[in-house]
């Protein structure tokens, strides 16, 4: 699901039937666009998995406009959310009438505790629709009343959290940030220096001194007094989480006597605290690294012809730009003179630089390696490339993935459940076999200090977020964590043949006259061929234009999907096609198919001129296959997936590229409709299914598969923002690379979770058992959470591998 990010607060004017929150404050309305919900039966499988959600109240759907209304009782958005996502639909939450989004920055939201107490305090406010929480970047995205921002600020205010309104898509540093990045080492270190002298003077007396209770007091004063205020506004709440659980235990250690140990295990937490936020910010710098690709300013031609420095945020669209060599460019746009190698690999991944001339694209944050050359600027700093697979990738945080939605709601569940726990061991041993109260309150209390769940749950975001920066390291844009996990799933991959296996620029090699005289043959085909874009098409017109072949106009030009393309010449139709459009127009015979046939086990394409009586030239075209098309096909075999071309060439061109590639297998003269049926019939044999694409034609197949692959994303809005997964540049290999990291990912989810539950189940037993202390249950939280951290961000260091 997509949230839009405003500048502060985006609202339309309110509409009686939008929104039912004003009259009733539990059932809202929301509308949501389905990409790919064209018929009944997807309406049919949204109905039946929306339907079972406790909450949902009804739906209505409009498959004309591909629009589901939802009325709903629901906290939160995210079980509809997961309902679509496990369906394979693609719904982005459209803009409500009466409803605001608003994008906030909280500095002090760092792990799952803040955000659980957020949750509770927000969820009571009549007016709040939907909280999307980005715990990496510290962001809250608010759906609300026009008249209820206030509300919410001043809620957050209310638990001492502390909200700036984003003012930007980009992820940056705010004031806050920067304020609560900064750590008073003195009252750290005060803080841990009391603590050991209060253990060092309890071990000479032995008891509890005054000088043990007054050191202890400063230790906890100077080191703990956040966690307890955190701790009082939790439990306030009603919110047990671990700031509570902490206050909870310290308290109750204090109350039995043990002051040294207090003082202790609150420094650790404190120092815990510290050392955890530090190991996240790597995590979001990931990202936020990104922007340190692009130079603030540009040296931009003035009105008067000289040259001068400007921010890049200033330029305007059609400036033209100077580029040295050296230099990183601050913008994207089309080289207007000179030439240079380009290190493309912050954009695309590639290895080696590109060679770049005159109307070549180039993009914000490449570097020039050589030459000196001067282009013209076609998007605003905001709208580069680099600026949206940024806003992209932080955007794909947002998006839960499906380990991620499991862990967040089982700690929803463990953290009540092993506070229940710890009450029933400081009751039930005293009462049932009268062992001693203070031993038992004791081992309770260690059990409240290993009770947190941040170790568990922080460890599925910083081990998404690091791949998805790894991904956009290797030019691969991944749209959002459910798609990095699903990628090792894939078992069948469908592929387009031109532009995806081939270089997509095909030439024309041979022409065969059957009727009329050559030049009229080549003019009428050359023209008709001038006004399509199918590379088939632009291969016979170059080869023309070379030939200095005199054009004609055409008159009724129309596109015939998967066939060719028609038009009027002098008044008489003609048709410039493939071996479906000569079946369809009758005028087949032995002849033409013996010379087609001779063509196409070449693999070659071959296309006719003709009119509604006969044809009058055959013309073959030939696209050479990507050396890296065989490796990549190869790498994926090798990873257990199954290769399949969809073309739209004839079969015995499909076959022979096939063949050449090591595809397993090739179905050619596909429609559009027909690579969509090909997808589905895969995906109903419980098949995941991916596709990969470039063209329009490939659109409804892309958006049906599982997961949709879109090829030399770079510089493409449509690409990047509707592709599940962009490969920036035409390299296939990126696939297997995908599929690698993916299986990567989860290896290390898992690992996570096995790390971070064990080793709370390992102290869990020791506490009963009696050997185990409360520093020693924070230092085993405090190392379940850092190696979580750390295992997560092993993931970063994929992104600078070479394939």
């Amino acid at each position: 699901m997509d949230n839009k990010i405003s500048n502060g607060c985006d609202c339309a004017a309110p509409s009686p039937d939008s929104i039912t929150t004003a009259s009733n404050a539990t059932e809202q309305q929301v509308t949501y666009r389905i990409e790919n919900m064209d018929c009944p039966n997807e309406e049919a499988l949204i109905r039946d998995k929306l339907g079972r959600i406790e909450g949902v109240q009804s739906l209505d759907f409009n498959l004309m406009l591909r629009t589901l209304k939802v009325i709903h009782t629901l906290p939160s958005l995210d079980p509809v959310e997961a309902a679509f996502a496990s369906i394979g639909m693609r719904a982005k939450l459209e803009d409500v009438p009466g409803l605001c989004t608003s994008v906030l920055h909280i500095a002090k939201m760092d792990c799952p505790t803040e955000e659980g107490l957020i949750r509770q305090k927000l969820v009571q406010l009549v007016g709040v629709s939907d909280l999307q929480f980005n715990l990496m970047q510290r962001r809250l995205t608010v759906r609300h009343t026009q008249d209820s921002r206030l509300a919410v600020l001043a809620a957050l205010q209310s638990i001492g959290l502390r909200a700036e309104v984003v003012e930007d898509k980009r992820p940056e540093t705010s004031s806050a940030d920067v304020a609560h990045g900064k750590v008073n080492w003195w009252l750290v270190s005060g803080s841990g220096v009391a603590a050991m002298l209060s253990e060092l003077v309890y071990s000479f007396y032995n008891d509890a001194h005054w000088g043990v209770i007054f050191l202890a007091l400063l230790s906890i004063a100077t080191g703990g007094l956040p966690t307890y205020k955190k701790g009082w506004i939790a439990l306030k709440n009603r919110n047990l989480n671990m700031n509570a659980l902490m206050s909870i235990a310290v308290t109750g250690a204090i109350l039995i006597g043990h002051w040294p140990e207090a003082a202790m295990v609150m420094f650790l937490f404190a120092l815990a605290e510290i050392i955890e936020s530090k190991s996240l910010d790597r995590a979001r710098n990931a990202i936020r690294g990104l922007l340190d690709l692009t130079p603030q300013s540009a040296t931009v031609r003035q009105l008067d012809g000289s040259w001068g420095g400007m921010q890049a945020k200033d330029v305007p669209l059609g400036m033209v730009v100077r580029v040295k060599p050296g230099e990183r460019l601050a913008l994207d746009g089309v080289i207007t003179s000179g030439q240079s190698a380009i290190n493309q690999a912050p954009i695309t991944g590639e290895s080696l630089p590109v060679d770049k001339t005159v109307d070549d694209t180039v993009f914000a944050g490449t570097i020039n390696e050589s030459g000196s050359f001067e282009f013209r600027v076609t998007a605003r700093a905001s709208d580069s490339t680099l600026a949206r697979i940024i806003h992209a990738v932080e955007s794909a945080q947002g998006s839960r993935a499906p380990t991620q939605r499991f862990v967040d709601q089982f700690a929803r569940i463990y953290t009540p459940g092993v506070f229940a726990v710890a009450v029933l061991v400081a009751i039930v041993p005293p009462l049932v076999v009268g062992a001693a109260w203070m031993d038992w309150i004791y081992k309770a209390l260690v059990l409240l200090v290993i009770a947190c769940p941040c170790a568990l749950v922080i460890s599925t975001p910083v081990t998404i977020v690091s791949g998805l920066a790894a991904a956009a390291r290797k030019g691969i844009l991944i749209k959002g964590g459910v798609y990095l996990e699903g990628g090792r799933k894939l078992t069948v991959l469908a592929l387009d043949k031109t532009g995806t296996i081939t270089h997509g620029k095909p030439a024309q090699t041979d022409f065969i006259l059957l009727n009329r005289d050559e030049a009229t043959v080549l003019s009428l085909a050359a023209s008709l061929a001038a006004r399509s874009d199918h590379p088939v098409s632009r291969a016979i017109a170059r080869a023309a234009s070379q030939a200095k072949v005199a054009p004609r106009e055409i008159a009724g030009f129309a596109a015939l999907p998967g066939r060719g393309v028609r038009g009027e010449a002098n008044g008489e139709t003609l048709h410039l096609g493939n071996h479906r459009l000569l079946a369809e127009l009758g005028l087949g015979s032995s002849k033409l198919e013996t010379m087609f046939d001779e063509l196409e086990l070449q693999g070659k394409t071959v296309v006719m001129l003709a009119t509604p009586d006969q044809v009058l030239g055959l013309f073959a075209v030939a696209d050479t296959v990507k050396e890296t098309s065989r490796q990549a096909i190869a790498e994926l075999h090798s990873l257990g997936v199954r290769t399949l071309m969809l073309t739209g060439d004839n079969p015995h061109t499909a076959a022979a590229i096939a063949r050449q590639v090591g595809i397993d297998d090739a179905r050619g003269d596909q429609l559009p409709e027909d690579k969509l049926k090909m997808i589905e019939s895969l995906s109903t044999a419980n098949e995941q299914v991916g596709m990969v694409g470039d063209g329009i034609n490939d659109s409804p197949a892309l958006a049906r598969a599982d997961i949709g692959f879109a090829m030399g994303a770079a510089g493409t809005d449509t690409a990047i923002e509707t592709a599940d997964v962009a490969l920036m540049d035409d390299d296939l290999r990126k696939i297997p690379a995908f599929i690698r990291l993916s299986q990567m990912t989860a290896s290390i989810l898992t690992q996570n979770i096995v790390l971070a539950l064990g080793i709370k189940a390992v102290f869990l037993v020791l506490t009963l058992m009696g050997y185990s202390t409360m520093w020693m249950a924070v230092f085993a939280d405090m190392g379940a959470s850092l190696l979580v951290v750390f295992n997560g961000l092993r993931l970063l260091r994929q992104g600078n591998r070479q394939q």
